[in-house]
């Protein structure tokens, strides 16, 4: 079993990576491949509604100059997908919210929907307040794709301002901690599946 974890964050090694990094560690102890991937200098620009990848029904964005195809890849590869965003005056930012249009709309162009199904996570990291606007916006990107997202503890953020404050934030941690082990869970559950 596979989980990909996209970090929106143009930090690469910010809160936002510290936090997925901790929903990977209950992950890995159960055996389960983890990969991040930043998006930063990956994803040049938003959707431009060309409404190709519709017409061409490919699971591709058209738009091919820049790793959001990569992107699409590893999501339609992996078992499970981990979004996580910092907070950007109460909201997603741009990598993270072109990732989610390009890849949503290219996804739910085929006919047979990929991430139809997977297990989705979002991961959020805020100063302050806004985080559940970014947190609700992820998670509708796995609800209109008809993926299955678990819970935690308590919404999927950590607090933090300068790079590495979020691991002052035990509840934030703990939350990641309780969100790897409750997505390992259902991962196995849905395999066990015929």
């Amino acid at each position: 079993m596979k989980v990909v974890a996209f970090n929106g964050s143009p930090r690469r090694e910010g809160n936002t990576a510290r936090l997925i990094r901790e929903l990977f560690k209950p992950l890995e102890e159960q055996g389960i491949e983890c990969e991040l991937v930043n998006l930063s200098g990956e994803i040049s620009a938003g959707c431009t509604a060309c409404m190709k990848c519709r017409e061409k029904r490919d699971g591709r964005c058209a738009v091919d100059t820049d790793g959001l195809n990569v992107c699409l890849e590893k999501m339609v590869e992996a078992d499970g997908i981990v979004i996580g965003s910092p907070t950007y005056f109460a909201a997603l930012n741009a990598e993270t919210k072109a990732l989610i249009d390009r890849a949503g709309y290219a996804s739910k162009g085929q006919v047979n929907n990929p991430l139809r199904l997977k297990v989705g996570a979002a991961v959020v990291a805020v100063r302050r307040a806004g985080a559940l606007n970014v947190f609700q916006a992820i998670n509708n990107f796995f609800f209109i794709n008809e993926m299955i997202v678990p819970g935690s503890t308590y919404w999927n953020l950590g607090l933090g301002k300068a790079s590495g404050d979020v691991e002052q934030d035990e509840e934030g941690l703990r939350t990641m901690q309780r969100l790897g082990e409750n997505m390992a869970w259902l991962l196995r559950k849905i395999k066990a599946e015929p």
